[in-house]
């Protein structure tokens, strides 16, 4: 029975070391990713459709778009003239933008 635990006890070990830790942001993959899927819109934190809806500090909290969670689901299922980029990016890329467009809006776009 000992030997049974102990056995049991390794293997929980071994299946908690082996999941995938949560992933770091890439702030980088998020202006690539930004730069090839968003800027014709949203060169400098603009916006070319609805100009009031920029992603500007003030503007994404005034629009509730200023956390990640708010602007990942924006991106992934889109909202009237933008398109959802759910199909055609990973989650990670689009969690990377999220935090490159809160991060460009606390710097002020500069």
């Amino acid at each position: 029975m000992k030997n049974f635990f102990f056995g049991f006890f390794i293997a929980s070990l071994a299946l908690i070391s082996f999941q995938n830790s949560a992933q770091a942001v890439d702030i980088n993959n998020g202006g690539n990713i930004f730069t090839a899927n968003c800027s014709a819109c949203h060169a400098g934190g603009n916006n070319v459709i609805m100009i009031e809806k920029t992603l500007k500090k003030d503007a994404l909290s005034d629009n509730q778009m200023n956390s990640v969670k708010a602007i990942t689901y924006q991106v992934t299922n889109g909202k009237n003239a933008m398109p959802a980029f759910g199909g055609r990016l990973a989650e990670s890329d689009i969690e990377d933008v999220a935090n490159f467009v809160l991060s460009k809006s606390e710097e002020g776009w500069d």
